[in-house]
């Protein structure tokens, strides 16, 4: 049976595909990004998310679509002419844990009807929420699990991406009442021993199981 993990972001470009990275290669997951925009400008993630978690090659699930445009999912896939399906993006049956990537953040659409929570709340799995430590993180990290609560989605946590900012990430915590699950810190260079040495420094992978 499935055992999903969402791995979502209060913003695009925080670091949730790193993270989704360094998760599933301690779990030994599968990964799955369903939706990947921007392949004319760098291939996509499950190619980065490979490199970074050392997982097999078949432990990393094809995307349900893949759009050249780097833009919001309903635009990327306007510009080739589909429209995405809310019931094309049923989650897969897999044996063992899963780690699924979102696309951008929590509202960002899928199609004009549609928006990628709406597809988190299909699934009823539960939500790691990244979100950055830099400045404004307080205002978007509590909106995104206003909205992550307002649909009955359960939330296993947030996990940090940036330099220490403890006032900033207790506030979070304990304002939205969810578990600070603990902060990757800015990794260079970047590649699989550091990010995996980093992800058991600062997080405790039981948490996670």
């Amino acid at each position: 049976m499935t055992q999903g993990i969402i791995v979502t972001g209060t913003d695009t470009g925080i670091g949730k595909t790193v993270f989704a990275a360094a998760l599933a290669g301690a779990l030994g997951a599968r990964y799955w990004k369903p939706i990947q925009c921007g392949i004319e400008d760098d291939g996509g993630d499950r190619e980065r998310v490979q490199a970074l978690s050392g997982l097999a090659p078949d432990r990393l699930l094809a995307e349900r679509y893949r759009l050249a445009l780097p833009a919001s999912p309903h635009r990327a896939a306007e510009a080739e002419g589909i429209e995405i399906s809310l019931a094309d993006l049923a989650a897969p049956d897999v044996e063992g844990p899963l780690v699924v990537e979102g696309a951008g953040g929590l509202m960002v659409p899928v199609n004009r009807q549609t928006l990628m929570i709406d597809a988190f709340a299909s699934w009823r799995w539960p939500v790691v929420l990244v979100a950055r430590t830099a400045l404004g993180t307080i205002n978007h990290s509590l909106l995104s699990i206003e909205a992550l609560n307002g649909r009955n989605i359960p939330i296993l946590g947030i996990a940090f991406v940036g330099d220490e900012v403890p006032d900033t990430q207790r506030t979070i915590a304990e304002m939205g009442n969810v578990r600070a699950l603990g902060r990757l810190p800015r990794i260079q260079p970047l590649d699989r021993a550091s990010l995996a040495s980093a992800f058991a420094t600062h997080f405790d992978i039981e948490d996670f199981r």
